[in-house]
């Protein structure tokens, strides 16, 4: 009997073998599949987080057992690899498994961010933007510190020497999408912006006509931020830009109202007589040529439309009222143009 015991000794040892490794496959799988739930979208791993750490967490929010705990660290001695966690910020759906959330945190794939600077938007309005941005390390502290960010190229034009840093400095960063991680710093996001603003603004000046009656590619930029404000239209852009070019080659005054508003501490939504008349620089009814610097960021049409006027024989426009504008050779056809569509008193 013992020994037919013992034949049957090494199947019966195989057999509670192939029996507890089922029921340790079974048990791992179901606790590996057990669901996780997150309040947030945005989970955050800091730095030499642990798979322990985090089992110890969801343990204390009950949504783990301590046996979980125990499956999982002792299938971690099976698989050690998946214990390797990377660090960041990721983007986790309402409900996920909990192989699933270590794979995501392994994987290293953390959740993007995104900043949307705007065309016809002040420095003021972008560094707003920028300071209200999340999981941000803001590193500039002010607007002013901005000028250790910017590498200007000193052959392209002296910029903007009002006493305003904040004026010297408007322009000069591309109205795009930047997208950025958990913990970058402000002053990349603006290093990129500056860049890729030398780039556009390169590629355009490369671009001009030839009797462009601008200087340097600070002087596009400038124009560039006038047209930027005066038209949302993108047909009519190099128009626009024409009635200003033919306005500096015949040494009229720009007469621009949005460097007008630019230069106002006390813009109050309309522009008075008094606005006309005061002297600060920016004032383009009050001084010949372009204003000190740009007054606004500036888009790629914008640019364009600087680089390229069409070619006209118009030196002034006003606004129809719905976002196009009338142009006119004449100063006569130009007032008849304002009676019509400003003091609305029809055809005359």
């Amino acid at each position: 009997m013992l020994k037919r015991l013992l034949a049957w000794l090494p199947l019966i040892v195989v057999m509670i073998i192939v029996m507890l490794w089922s029921g340790w496959k079974q048990l791992s799988q179901q606790t590996l599949a057990k669901p996780l739930q997150f309040s947030s979208e945005l989970y955050e791993l800091k730095p030499g987080t642990s798979v322990r750490g985090l089992c110890r967490l969801w343990q204390q929010q009950h949504q783990v057992t301590e046996r979980d705990c125990l499956v999982l660290k002792l299938h971690l001695k099976q698989f050690p690899h998946e214990a390797n966690l990377q660090q960041g910020v990721y983007r986790v759906p309402s409900t996920l498994t909990l192989t699933d959330a270590l794979a995501l945190f392994r994987s290293g794939k953390v959740a993007q961010f995104s900043v949307t600077l705007i065309e016809g938007e002040t420095l003021a309005q972008s560094w707003q933007r920028i300071a209200a941005l999340p999981y941000l390390e803001h590193d500039v502290g002010s607007v002013e510190d901005l000028a250790s960010v910017i590498q200007w190229p000193t052959d392209w034009g002296a910029l903007a020497q009002t006493g305003q840093v904040v004026q010297e400095l408007e322009g000069l960063f591309y109205p795009d999408t930047y997208f950025y991680t958990a913990n970058s710093k402000a002053s990349a996001i603006w290093q990129r912006a500056h860049e890729v603003l030398k780039t556009e603004l390169t590629r355009y000046w490369q671009q001009r006509h030839v009797d462009l009656p601008l200087q340097n590619p600070y002087e596009l930029l400038i124009m560039a931020s006038i047209i930027e404000k005066e038209s949302g239209l993108n047909s009519e852009r190099g128009l626009v830009s024409s009635v200003f070019m033919n306005r500096i080659n015949t040494n009229m005054r720009l007469q621009t109202d949005p460097t007008v508003i630019y230069g106002l501490t006390d813009y109050t939504g309309r522009i008075t007589r008094a606005n006309l008349r005061d002297p600060h620089r920016y004032n383009t009814y009050r001084h010949h040529g372009l204003p000190p610097g740009p007054i606004s960021l500036v888009s790629r049409t914008a640019l364009i439309a600087a680089a390229q006027p069409a070619q006209s024989d118009y030196f002034y426009f006003v606004s129809r009222g719905d976002g196009s504008h009338v142009f006119s050779q004449s100063l006569e056809q130009h007032n008849a143009a304002v009676r019509k569509y400003i003091l609305g008193q029809g055809n005359d």
